[in-house]
């Protein structure tokens, strides 16, 4: 493909950026916004999981807007609410304006996650979907890392209120490009019309393609079934609960404790609050150039392969790091903590990080994939503040080493969850996956046995 066709999917991505900035900001934010606004530690577990209540509702109800409305015209929504957040957050006065703030935020990056891996799914031709789908991740960590960048430039001034107000800039951007970008053609074809899916599937599908995946959204638009008629059949029931336990386990391996808590992390170690800073920055740009490689690869291996060996490596780097804390103490050992943070994330970034967001849309039918994939996306940020709750209690309950033990704990049940229940999808179209997914539950109605 060239590069305008690209053009359409990292305008896409954009949400994905303005998630991760927004998570990795308050990290440096929060040493500095309690100068001006006073703020208990359990205030600042507040604040960080506001934006995570948000992301919830948000989450929820844009998976069955989008499916109602259109994937382009929710994204113009999402950038407007990206926005007016963004402004609340940098002029608070006080405690309730910093949670209203992140609350509205939150709203936005949940409609994001739900919304922006499905229009890129349903944008990439088969062979790409891996590959450009991946692209909503590689926004998350550019994001973290701009984030991160900013914290460190901003640290000696210490000037929170710049921090997160420059999340503005990606929001401006996001709501501009919207016009150059073409709605899903799935949805199209739902709603417009073949024509319409037709105009639009040009730009990224050659004419044999166009022909073969039009014929097969047919025929599974020909199944009478609405969205909440899918989402509440039995026989979704399984793959919608798989999706769930999926997306949570994204979220309790230990990636937020590190994205939210670098640099108190690494602050607890001996470094100073500007180097703890920095080291995030070193953390989130291995973070990208992972996920960049992940990107060329996820269509050339297996995606269950990718997830059990990403699981091994998260696994091996936090029992590493908790052995070396225990023989030879945290204070001493903040390098090696910045080592084997960063292994984390090199696993993580490769295969977790990005596969989960190539493979939720994958795996839902096509009437209930923005509902579906907004109820996974729901269940993830409930882990997600499981996640900013439980460990800042944690790393004051417990020693440091004991809280990575229990991440590498979760780390193992992840891995057998996913060689036990998780199925294959890369190198099928979205209406065989969905096919394959009916033939198994019993489902499979008399119009699709042309695709078998």
């Amino acid at each position: 493909m060239n590069a305008n066709k690209y053009l359409i999917f990292i305008l896409g991505a954009l949400g994905g950026l303005l998630y991760g900035y927004d998570n990795g900001v308050i990290s440096g934010a929060l040493l500095f916004i309690h100068h001006d606004i006073p703020l208990s530690e359990s205030m600042k577990g507040l604040v960080v999981s506001s934006m995570l209540f948000g992301a919830i509702i948000g989450a929820g109800s844009s998976g069955p807007l989008s499916d109602k409305i259109g994937r382009r015209r929710l994204v113009l929504i999402i950038a407007i609410v990206f926005i007016v957040g963004t402004l609340v957050l940098s002029f608070a006065q006080n405690i309730e304006m910093l949670i209203l703030g992140r609350l509205i935020i939150g709203l936005a990056v949940g409609g994001s996650m739900a919304t922006v891996p499905v229009y890129l799914s349903e944008m990439a031709p088969t062979e790409f979907r891996g590959s450009l789908g991946s692209l909503n991740q590689l926004m998350i960590t550019i994001g973290i890392l701009a984030a991160y960048l900013v914290n460190y430039a901003f640290a000696d001034m210490e000037a929170w209120r710049w921090m997160v107000g420059l999340a503005v800039v990606p929001s401006v951007i996001l709501l501009v490009g919207i016009a150059f970008m073409p709605e899903s053609p799935r949805w199209l074809l739902e709603h417009k019309g073949e024509n319409a899916a037709r105009k639009v599937m040009k730009i990224t599908f050659n004419d044999q393609e166009i022909d073969k995946e039009i014929k097969e959204m047919k025929e599974i638009s020909a199944i009478s079934e609405s969205t909440w008629t899918i989402l509440k059949s039995p026989w979704i029931r399984p793959t919608l609960i798989i999706g769930c336990v999926f997306a949570l386990f994204q979220q309790i391996v230990g990636i937020n404790a590190i994205i939210f808590y670098a640099p108190t992390i690494l602050n607890k170690a001996g470094l100073g609050e500007a180097t703890s800073i920095l080291g995030t920055v070193g953390i989130g740009l291995i973070n990208v150039l992972v996920t960049v490689v992940a990107v060329f690869v996820v269509d050339k291996v297996g995606r269950k392969k990718m997830l059990v060996t990403g699981n091994i490596g998260m696994v091996a780097s936090l029992v590493i790091m908790a052995v070396l804390i225990w023989t030879i103490g945290i204070t001493s050992s903040s390098w090696i903590i910045i080592i084997c943070l960063s292994l984390f994330i090199v696993f993580f970034g490769l295969t977790w990080g990005p596969i989960l967001w190539v493979m939720l849309p994958e795996m839902f039918p096509m009437r209930a994939r923005g509902a579906a994939t907004g109820v996974a996306t729901l269940v993830l940020n409930i882990g997600t503040i499981i996640v900013a709750q439980l460990f800042p209690m944690l790393n004051s309950a417990l020693s440091t080493e004991w809280v990575f033990l229990i991440f590498a704990v979760i780390g193992v049940l992840a891995m057998i969850f996913v060689i036990k229940f998780l199925p294959e999808t890369r190198g099928r179209s979205l209406e065989e996956i969905e096919y394959d997914l009916r033939e198994r539950t019993g489902a499979k109605p008399e119009e699709m046995k042309s695709l078998s």
